[in-house]
């Protein structure tokens, strides 16, 4: 079945398949454990704050850093860091959450 408005054809949604469960297993066992991504996020975020840093000596210095790349490094490893500590009360509320769930 298919509507036409403005003469454009709506199609309806196509229906997909959920995994099944043995697919989820599989992929969870294959991939980095927790504490690997978030030491790896976190290693990220100290080398862009390391940059940061080292791009304000470097223009306080006046070793050639521009004005603008400067901003741009400290704003980038400030919106990291705000983006990881989203993440991180998302992830806290969600298992406060679920040890709120009754048995």
């Amino acid at each position: 079945m298919s509507l036409k408005i403005s003469g454009l054809p709506i199609q309806p949604p196509a229906v997909t398949q959920a995994p099944s469960l043995d697919d989820t297993a599989t992929d969870a066992s294959s991939g980095a454990s927790f504490k690997d991504v978030l030491s790896s996020t976190i290693s990220g975020l100290e080398q862009a704050r390391g940059e940061a840093n080292q791009g304000i000596d470097n223009f306080l210095t006046g070793e050639g850093s521009d004005l603008h790349s400067v901003v741009l490094a400290s704003q980038r490893a400030e919106l990291e860091f705000d983006l990881f500590l989203q993440v991180r009360n998302k992830v806290v509320n969600a298992y406060q959450e679920v040890m709120r769930m009754q048995m």
